[in-house]
């Protein structure tokens, strides 16, 4: 065994032991909780049902014991004003974010060939454009075009790139624009957790894909603004062949020639 030694730094977002490390370290976290807690870095969240007063008590215990573990662990838990509780997406703030570690790799990396630049955008820039976003969807296309216009200037970086345009840089580079990438995430979640993602109904007419699902109606605007509820009216678009696709590659193919004009 070797000797203990002081970690002086931490794991910086997108690296490869980044989710390992993070993992190993909450992985006691929810010893002896009694309510649902879904982990996920720093939006670990505790669930469960209150119809009476034990219900209550119970989820009390438990953020007890989360902030029992976070002091013995020397983290702090913050409470989320009323404000970020209606937010679902941080847009102005992630890209700034994601600016500031594009500029990073310019000062820091004077290769421009696409060996280099390419693997660090993935790793290290793209996650924070993605981070969220990929649940929640922007709603307005001023914050969409803020997120892609992050990826424009970093696939620019490349060298005998900077004269194509962005949609010829994305095929030359095997890549996809990050709307086109959301849609692809929406087969993912529909394969995986449609069930309870969503709410199909089976229609055969000859135009319509077959595997529609229902858009519901809320009376808050803020629950109209959810994932699940934005993103119907796109599947619903969808061709038959598509949504028929029998894995996740097939339908990044089709998904190719039913948005043949989406980059």
């Amino acid at each position: 065994m070797s000797k203990w030694r002081t970690v002086t730094s931490g794991v910086p977002q997108g690296s490869v032991l980044g989710p390992a490390l993070f993992n190993i370290f909450v992985g006691n976290t929810d010893s002896g909780i009694e309510c649902t807690l879904s982990k996920f870095a720093n939006d670990t969240k505790l669930c469960g049902v209150v119809n009476m007063l034990e219900g209550r008590d119970a989820i009390q215990r438990d953020l007890d014991r989360l902030e029992r573990w976070a002091c013995a662990n020397f983290m702090k838990l913050t409470r989320p004003s009323a404000r970020s509780c209606t937010c679902l997406d941080a847009t102005p703030s992630t890209t700034q974010k994601a600016n500031r570690v594009l500029g990073c790799i310019k000062r820091s990396v004077t290769s421009r060939s696409r060996d280099v630049i390419l693997p660090l955008y993935s790793a290290l820039l793209r996650p924070h454009l993605e981070y969220c976003v990929k649940l929640w969807d922007p709603q307005n296309m001023k914050d969409t075009e803020l997120l892609e216009r992050v990826q424009r200037r970093a696939t620019k970086m490349i060298r005998w790139l900077e004269h194509l345009s962005y949609e010829d840089r994305l095929r030359d580079l095997g890549l996809f624009s990050l709307q086109k990438r959301r849609l692809q995430y929406l087969k993912e979640a529909y394969m995986k957790a449609g069930e309870g993602l969503f709410t199909s109904t089976c229609i055969d007419r000859t135009r319509s894909n077959g595997l529609k699902n229902e858009e519901g109606r809320f009376r808050l605007d803020i629950r109209k603004k959810f994932f699940t509820v934005r993103v119907v009216r796109h599947w619903n678009r969808l061709p038959r062949e598509a949504v028929a696709a029998p894995s996740l590659e097939v339908f990044k193919a089709r998904l190719d020639g039913a948005f043949g004009n989406l980059v």
